[in-house]
């Protein structure tokens, strides 16, 4: 099995070398990312192995068709940047539904510390040798109540990190959760009622028609004054936009962001040579109580070993079975791995 390996980092061939080895998968590693002008790197390939950037719209997707490459292997578990519908009967597509909740849900706690904590002006600081306390006045996560949208396998694992620190969390998701909500520390809300009541945002959500700026500017209207938001999901859940007014007002007293709307054009890549040419991300960056981190909340070692040993076997299964029970399939529901495995 040869599968073009797509925007491909140092830290992503060690894994999947190995694992490819052990299962007679051999890729082919290209440091581009998969779109329109480049899906011709496909040729001769039985599938491709994408990540979050790359492009797999109805154009790419009959190209990959008329070269005969029968598998799109997602190696992460959100596929916004896929056309399921434009997919269905014509090339089947895998993804990995969990690699390690902890690596996304640690990093949102991490960097909600940072923010409310000062730590990364503090470390700034003493590196100058300036010991002073002025400005760097945090608060308390204990007692405070957080509201986490969406209940999957990391918005799980957050909220029981937050329960850890004593906080009251508010939760919203779809499909709920059973057992979860214990009507007390933990209970499901309306979303009008969780964004009026969290002094703490966290976004654990898929990109869809239904979530696309699931923050805008009456949901930030309706919060209370000072919210921090937290989004290590999808960056188009947040209207970028919106959120740069909000903070301006002073309405959202922090933000920490891992993912960004338009982050496609930049992360995964070193602009420090050059002038950032999108004015909203360059703002974001420069406000005090911003933290940006690269969408690199999945980037532990744990998390890159689960990554390539879900997507090889799930190459390995498609090739030797026909089947795969990480297969998405936009009869089943675009938002729900395939029920049948035989759904064309």
């Amino acid at each position: 099995m040869k599968i073009a390996f797509f925007d491909a980092k140092p830290y992503d061939k060690p894994s999947f070398d190995r694992i490819g080895a052990e299962n007679g998968v051999e890729f082919k590693y290209y440091e581009t990312k998969l779109n329109r002008d480049t899906v011709e790197l496909a040729s001769g390939y039985d599938g491709v192995c994408v990540f979050v950037n790359d492009t797999v719209d109805a154009a790419v997707i009959d190209r990959l068709c008329e070269l005969g490459v029968r598998v799109v292997a997602l190696r992460c578990a959100g596929f916004n940047n896929v056309d399921m519908k434009y997919a269905y009967g014509k090339i089947h597509v895998l993804r990995v539904p969990a690699y390690s909740p902890y690596a996304v849900a640690e990093h949102a706690i991490a960097m909600l510390l940072t923010s409310i904590r000062r730590i990364h002006k503090a470390y700034i600081r003493t590196r100058d040798f300036n010991f002073s306390l002025a400005g760097m006045t945090g608060f308390d996560l204990y007692g405070k109540t957080v509201g986490v949208i969406g209940t999957g396998r990391i918005g799980r694992v957050f909220i029981d990190i937050c329960r850890g620190f004593g906080m009251r969390v508010l939760a919203y998701d779809k499909f709920r959760a059973e057992g979860l909500d214990n009507g007390d520390t933990v209970r499901y809300v309306p979303l009008e009622e969780l964004f009026e009541n969290s002094d703490i945002i966290s976004l654990h959500c898929p990109l869809t028609e239904e979530t696309y700026h699931i923050i805008d500017r009456d949901v930030i209207d309706k919060c209370k004054k000072g919210v921090v938001i937290i989004n290590t999901s999808r960056g188009a859940l947040v209207d970028a936009e919106a959120l740069l007014a909000g903070i301006k007002s002073r309405k959202i007293g922090a933000a920490c962001l891992d993912v960004y709307e338009e982050e496609s054009d930049f992360f995964f890549e070193d602009f420090s040579g050059h002038i950032l040419e999108d004015d909203i991300l360059a703002r974001l960056i420069s406000m005090p109580n911003v933290i940006v981190t690269s969408h690199q909340a999945f980037l532990t070692e744990e998390a890159l070993a689960n990554i390539a040993e879900t997507t090889v076997k799930n190459i390995v299964g498609f090739f030797e079975t026909a089947q795969c029970p990480n297969e998405l399939c936009y009869r089943c529901g675009a938002a729900e791995d395939c029920k049948s495995g035989r759904c064309f």
